[in-house]
């Protein structure tokens, strides 16, 4: 089959020599890429919701912070069992139905979360909600960037993880207009009810159903059981690399966004709304940061890309954490997420170039997902040194780390920058160390 590249609205999308109609591929492309950006984007306000809420869930159940802040970490080691679960499945059954039953799972799991009447029954059902939360990134990653030409799949990588960042945004939102109301006249119940929000995106689930069709990729590289389990051992180098980039990407996102809003609470005395009103600049910066990295990425290879946005957030820590004016403050915070969810931008793109064909469903977002656990300890030993020194001394100190091996773990590894996903493509390009080859698109 031959493919050309029609471009609509600046994005180029594959078209095949089919008898489809080119407007229902592009209708079929456009919700491929919004299913996995909203599934993402509902799945990030789940999680980010709760580090507003750590100091009115500690006093509801009489724990300190750094205990409350446990949960972040808790909910972030139960992902790598949902990406197994739900990454498999994507393999072997298709990407809807797994992603269908993964954002009904992780929706109902965090409205529960709202209900919990003792402190283990919420950590209890943190812990499920990980479980939907690490199903989600493979499955939604797979089928969008399956869906769109390699030249522009930069661009729509960004673009996808940006509803990481659209989903703290939300969460900052709700959290600056939901919760005030509901406090004012039910304290002790407002934080429950933010997690009541959590379970609306189960409605996404019927637009998976409907609207979103099975990726084409996946349907020309499936393979049997056995092949597909014989396959695993032999791409045990790529996946301990992916898992090592993972795991420093992890504390990279972790480590300057999960205490932020406790940061300018407690240290820079921000209040509540103020707080929640700074996170959601710094998620303006970051979705920004998303698009243009992941342009530059499409333009100048991945690992080129990513290494710039990182050492840039190096120069910014000062201004992030120690800036003397409140202006300065939120401006820091804008740049520091416009770099640091701009290299994560490129993640998607990268693992998915760098993974066989009939893996894709099950290794990125496993990889992924054991990376965020081993990065889990982040927001726990930020909390906990906080308490100690300072939260700027704490964040500023484990940042500058992370950049710093950041940077050099990116530029050792592997590309595979624009390698096309449909059948026989892979065959063009033999994967390597050298980024300055690219495969035909």
């Amino acid at each position: 089959m031959r493919w050309g590249i029609l471009q609509r609205h600046g994005v180029a999308l594959m078209a095949s020599s089919t008898n489809i109609p080119i407007s229902v591929q592009r209708r079929d492309q456009r919700n491929a890429v919004l299913a996995g950006f909203l599934g993402w984007t509902f799945d990030a306000f789940d999680f980010f919701v709760l580090t507003f809420l750590i100091a009115d869930i500690a006093k509801a159940f009489g724990k300190t912070r750094p205990e409350v802040a446990l949960t972040l970490t808790l909910t972030l080691a139960m992902r790598p069992v949902g990406a197994l679960l739900f990454g498999v499945m994507a393999d072997r059954f298709g990407r809807r139905l797994p992603m269908m039953l993964n954002i009904v799972f992780y929706a109902i799991a965090s409205a529960l979360s709202g209900l919990a009447p003792t402190f283990q029954v919420f950590l209890i059902l943190r812990m499920m909600f990980g479980i939907g939360m690490g199903g989600q990134w493979g499955v939604s990653a797979s089928l969008a960037l399956e869906s769109i030409s390699p030249k522009w799949r930069g661009v729509i990588s960004g673009m996808l993880h940006q509803g990481y960042s659209l989903g703290n945004l939300l969460a900052a939102l709700a959290f600056l207009t939901v919760y005030p109301a509901i406090h004012a006249t039910h304290p002790e119940y407002a934080w429950r009810v933010m997690f009541f929000i959590g379970g609306l995106p189960a409605l996404l689930s019927l637009f998976v159903l409907k609207q979103v069709k099975e990726s084409e990729a996946w349907q020309e590289h499936r393979t049997d059981w056995r092949t597909y389990v014989r396959s695993l051992p032999t791409i045990w180098r790529r996946f301990l690399y992916l898992v090592l980039l993972l795991t420093v990407m992890g504390f990279i996102s972790h480590g300057t966004q999960d205490l932020y809003p406790t940061f300018l609470m407690q240290q820079r005395k921000f209040s509540q709304q103020n707080a929640a009103l700074t996170t959601m600049i710094s998620m303006v910066g970051a979705t920004l940061g998303g698009l243009v990295i992941g342009y530059f990425s499409d333009l100048f290879g991945r690992r080129h890309a990513m290494i710039g946005a990182v050492l840039a957030a190096l120069l910014i820590i000062p201004l992030w954490i120690a800036a003397p004016g409140t202006a300065l403050l939120v401006a820091g915070g804008f740049l520091m997420q416009f770099c640091v969810q701009g290299a994560w931008g490129v993640i998607p793109a990268h693992m998915n170039e760098l993974t066989p064909a009939h893996l894709r469903g099950f290794v990125p977002g496993f990889a992924y997902q054991i990376g965020m656990l081993l990065a889990g300890v982040a927001p726990y030993l930020e909390a906990l040194i906080g308490e100690h020194f300072t939260y700027a001394q704490a964040m500023g100190g484990l940042a500058a780390i992370a950049f710093l091996a950041g940077s050099l773990i990116i530029g050792l590894g592997p590309e595979a920058h624009g390698i096309t996903f449909r059948k026989g493509g892979e065959s063009f390009y033999r994967l390597t160390k050298k980024s300055g080859t690219n495969p035909p698109a």
